[in-house]
C-alpha cells in the first residue's frame, strides 16, 4: 500500500542508513542526458529512508534530491515534489514508493521529468482514484492500519515488522514502527488530474515479499501501464534492504531516456 516518516526523522538519517552504504556501480558517462533523480517517499515513513540508494546514486555520479512529503494531502505532497523538480536543471528520473507512485504520476507530467520509476508503487490513471487501484484484488492481511478520529492513519504497530519490513532487522523495524508519520487517508480519495506514465517511459520494481498489497496487484498495476518490470527480493521496505538493485533499475532508466541525446 503506502510509505513514508517525517522531517523529525529525517535527524536520524545516519541511524537509518540500515545496512550500510550501497555498493556502487559504475559511473555515469560526462555525455549522458539525464543526471538528475528525485526520490519520493511513500506513507509512515521519510525521505531518511533512501539513504542508501542516494549513496549508491550520488556514487555514480547522478545529482540525486530527496523529496519530504507531508503527506496531508494529495496536492500537497504533488507540491512538495514539483518544487524539488523545479529546483534543478536539466531531465530527471522521478521515482516514487508505494504512496509516493500515485505522486509521481501526477507530478511527473513537469516538462523535466524524462522517465519514471515506481518501486512497489501505486499507478492511478487521469480521472481515478488512489483508492481505486486496490478494486478486484484480495486485500493484504498483514498490512493492517489503525486510523484515527481526524482521518491519519499508521500501521498497526503489532503488524508493523511483518507487514511493512519483514527483511528489516528488529531493532531498525522498531524505529521504523515508532517513528511513523500518519497520512491523511482522504488523500487516497482525491481524483488525479495527470497520468504522466501515459505519455511518458516507466519502469516498475516489484519486491517478491511485498506484503503491503494484495496478491497480483502489484505486477497488475505496472503491466497497466506499460512498464518495463523488475523483480527484487524484499518487503514493502525493499528502499531500505535492495538499495544496490534499485539504484541499479533507476540508472537503467537514465541511461535509456538519455539515449536520444547520445545518438
Amino acid at each position: 500500500m503506502i510509505t513514508g516518516i517525517r522531517s523529525a526523522a529525517f535527524a536520524a538519517a545516519s541511524a537509518i542508513a540500515f545496512s550500510g552504504t550501497a555498493q556502487a556501480g559504475h559511473r555515469i558517462p560526462e555525455s549522458q542526458a539525464v543526471r538528475n533523480v528525485v526520490l519520493v517517499h511513500g506513507a509512515f515513513v521519510d525521505g531518511s529512508g533512501w539513504r542508501s540508494v542516494y549513496d549508491d546514486l550520488t556514487a555514480r555520479g547522478y545529482d540525486v534530491t530527496i523529496v519530504q512529503n507531508p503527506l496531508t494531502s494529495l496536492e500537497e505532497d504533488v507540491a512538495a515534489t514539483t518544487r524539488a523538480l523545479a529546483r534543478l536543471s536539466g531531465l530527471t528520473i522521478l521515482v516514487g514508493h508505494s504512496w509516493g507512485g500515485t505522486v509521481i504520476t501526477e507530478a511527473g507530467a513537469h516538462p523535466n521529468v524524462a522517465g519514471l520509476v515506481y518501486l512497489s508503487a501505486l499507478s492511478p490513471d487521469a480521472g481515478e482514484t488512489t483508492a481505486q487501484q486496490y478494486d478486484g484484488y484480495p486485500a493484504a492481511s498483514e498490512f493492517v492500519l489503525d486510523v484515527g478520529a481526524d482521518g491519519y492513519a499508521v500501521v498497526r504497530p503489532d503488524k508493523f515488522q511483518s507487514g511493512f519490513a519483514a527483511d528489516v532487522n528488529n531493532s531498525d523495524a522498531a524505529f521504523l514502527r515508532d517513528s511513523q508519520l500518519p497520512i491523511n487517508m482522504s488523500a487516497f480519495e482525491a481524483r488525479l488530474t495527470h497520468a504522466a506514465w501515459r505519455s511518458k517511459p516507466s519502469w516498475a520494481i516489484v519486491a517478491t515479499e511485498d506484503r503491503a498489497f494484495g496478491e497480483g496487484m502489484l505486477h497488475g498495476m505496472a503491466r497497466r501501464i506499460g512498464a518495463t518490470i523488475t523483480e527484487i527480493p524484499g518487503s514493502h521496505a525493499a528502499f531500505i534492504t535492495q538499495p544496490a538493485a534499485i539504484a541499479d533499475v533507476i540508472d537503467r532508466a537514465a541511461r535509456a531516456t538519455s539515449q536520444p541525446a547520445l545518438n
